[in-house]
């Protein structure tokens, strides 16, 4: 029988998240961000929180509008900077937020290395480069590389395409991104999804997220986290 546990709305889904958690948030842009979990976030009141995601914020909603709600302390990302991340800016300029910049490549793979319970990893990526400060490197075959380590999440909050009863997943094209590895890196893993089907429903060839590190769901109509930039 699944441990995953099906809720009734996204406030029953993110409830319990701390203050001061380290947050995993799915999306890239728009495509595939959990906006419902999101704003129940921002209901549920937690804050200091360090949040992990692709970039920090778009226009006014999700994940922008956790940032202005003031619940973020800190937050870790590839690209922090766009044309619609005024909110970001704002804080940033007046240091209200401290910033991590993560190549994406490193974010991806350190996420990765924490649900496959690597300790660290060595990647050429960054030498040579401010966001080489203070890191370990060794040379290997010739090559620098710098020693990066694991991120792990307290919650990770995911959009997906469809769940099955088992808390098995299936993602909608660009939707997808960073998904797959955030659910394995967090102790808590929560998942939007438009459709919750009955097991057996899912071709198993298909399944991107087995349920195994699945905690919650949520299945809500709101079809704007998957489809948006998801072509």
């Amino acid at each position: 029988m699944s441990a995953t546990v099906f809720c009734g709305d996204a406030d029953e889904a993110v409830a319990g998240v701390s203050d001061g958690s380290t947050v995993l948030v799915g999306g890239f842009g728009l495509a595939g961000m959990p906006f419902d979990l999101i704003d129940a976030l921002i209901r549920q009141g937690a804050t200091d929180l360090t949040i992990v995601s692709n970039n920090a914020g778009n226009g006014d909603h999700g994940l922008a509008a956790l940032l202005a709600a003031g619940r973020v302390r800190k937050i870790l990302c590839s690209f922090p900077r766009q044309s619609d991340s005024w909110v970001f800016d704002g804080l940033y300029r007046e240091g209200k937020i401290e910033l991590e910049v993560v190549p994406q490549g490193n974010l991806a793979e350190r996420m990765r290395a924490a649900g496959a319970g690597i300790g660290a990893f060595y990647s050429p990526t960054a030498v040579g480069t401010p966001l080489a400060e203070g890191k370990e490197s060794r040379v290997i075959d010739g090559r620098t590389y710098l020693l990066e380590y694991p991120i792990k999440g307290d919650v990770a909050l995911i959009g997906a395409h469809r769940a099955d009863r088992a808390g098995n997943l299936v993602y909608r094209k660009t939707a997808r991104n960073f998904g797959p590895v955030m659910a394995a890196a967090a102790d808590t893993t929560v998942v939007q999804v438009e459709e919750v089907v009955d097991v057996g429903t899912l071709d198993p060839e298909a399944v991107v997220t087995p349920g195994i590190y699945v905690d919650r769901v949520i299945a809500t109509p709101t079809r704007r986290f998957a489809v948006e930039g998801a072509r």
